[in-house]
């Protein structure tokens, strides 16, 4: 169990609660667009699929950065570098996750198949970016927001402007939250050379480039809003995930970050979930 544990701790395991309600949300749009009833075992391969591919992401995040890690006072204590999972284990679990996550697509239809290594390669390619270029925080976007239109397409076999509009919005509010959660490392990052907007703009200006991007978001979660013609339940899902959202900028400070774990898993886990909840109550009524 306690062996378990460590995995779970190695890739956040509960850090999916960012990306997979936008899953499901990708999901049930399909299924109200195709005017079918949902189908279960798909919904289950969807749901493998994310945490195969979140699986393989995160650990190979892990194993990528082990040498930086343990030069950092705040990650040194992380299962690779204090010894705790091997270098091997989770080289081990990288490729087993990424060789599942490719299976799985292919048992849901072609498209997802074909399209499995470009995914792949975007959400393990991140772990990279930080070696040369601050945009490394919208790459981390960028592989979160193929949730819901890989989960739309698991469903309808074919892209939608809808669940788009729903991908840009993770897009940008992925990256915005990444953004305050990397002004605890400005100093550590300039130190060894890595990239990240906090060490390239300063704490203060990296948090206004998160704020736009969190505006963005919400600009796209307006449009997506219109787009649909979603009713009441949605308008008021919208309305608490954009307050969620900028509540979380009253949390932190350029010279006070003793809130950041609050402002990036907290905040935006609740916002998520709430949100798409709103979501399919509204897609179902």
């Amino acid at each position: 169990m306690g062996t378990v544990r460590n995995y779970f701790s190695l890739v956040k395991f509960s850090h999916t609660v960012f990306a997979l309600p936008f899953a499901v949300i990708g999901f049930f749009l399909g299924v109200k667009y195709n005017g079918t009833s949902p189908d279960w075992t798909l919904f289950l391969k969807v749901v493998l699929c994310m945490v195969f591919a979140r699986t393989a992401a995160m650990a190979f995040n892990r194993y990528a950065d082990r040498s930086v890690d343990a030069k950092n006072a705040r990650t040194k204590s992380r299962e690779i570098p204090s010894g705790i999972i091997s270098s091997n284990a989770a080289l081990l679990l990288i490729i087993s996750s990424a060789l599942l996550f490719i299976l799985t697509a292919y048992y849901i239809n072609s498209i997802c198949f074909y399209l499995s290594p470009v995914a792949l390669a975007v959400v393990l390619g991140y772990s990279l970016t930080k070696r040369f270029t601050a945009l490394c925080h919208f790459i981390l976007g960028l592989g979160l927001s193929l949730a819901p239109i890989g989960a739309y397409l698991a469903v309808t076999g074919a892209f939608g402007s809808l669940p788009l509009f729903f991908s840009a919005c993770v897009l940008m509010w992925v990256s915005g939250f990444d953004i305050i959660y990397a002004l605890q490392d400005e100093d550590f990052d300039k130190e060894n050379k890595l990239f990240s907007i906090p060490a390239a703009f300063g704490k203060r200006n990296a948090l206004r480039i998160s704020n736009l991007a969190h505006f963005a978001c919400a600009v796209f979660i307006l449009g997506a809003g219109m787009l649909g013609s979603f009713g009441l339940w949605y308008w008021s899902g919208t309305v608490i995930f954009i307050a969620l959202l900028f509540y979380q900028h009253s949390l932190v400070k350029p010279d006070d970050l003793r809130k950041v774990n609050l402002a990036f898993f907290t905040t935006n886990g609740i916002a998520s979930v709430v949100f798409a909840i709103f979501v399919l109550v509204d897609l179902f009524s």
